[in-house]
């Protein structure tokens, strides 16, 4: 935990979850930590924008994420 990401794009396909995202903050070039994970793996919850934000698993898979440097 606690590794921080850029989001770099998103999946294609699920449009209506793509908006989700975008109107939780996750835009392009947005950074965030992932700073906890449930035992079963779902929800995931991460710090953007200084707020912490849970995402379902297959919400999180429609982030396509990049290192940050």
């Amino acid at each position: 935990m606690g590794t921080t990401v850029r989001v770099k794009s998103f999946a294609r396909g699920d449009r209506a979850g793509r908006e989700r995202l975008l109107t939780m903050g996750l835009t392009p070039g947005t950074e965030l930590t992932v700073t906890r994970v449930a035992p079963m793996g779902d929800p995931i919850e991460i710090r953007v924008r200084g707020f912490a934000l849970s995402l379902r698993r297959d919400e999180f898979a429609l982030l396509t994420l990049e290192a940050v440097d």
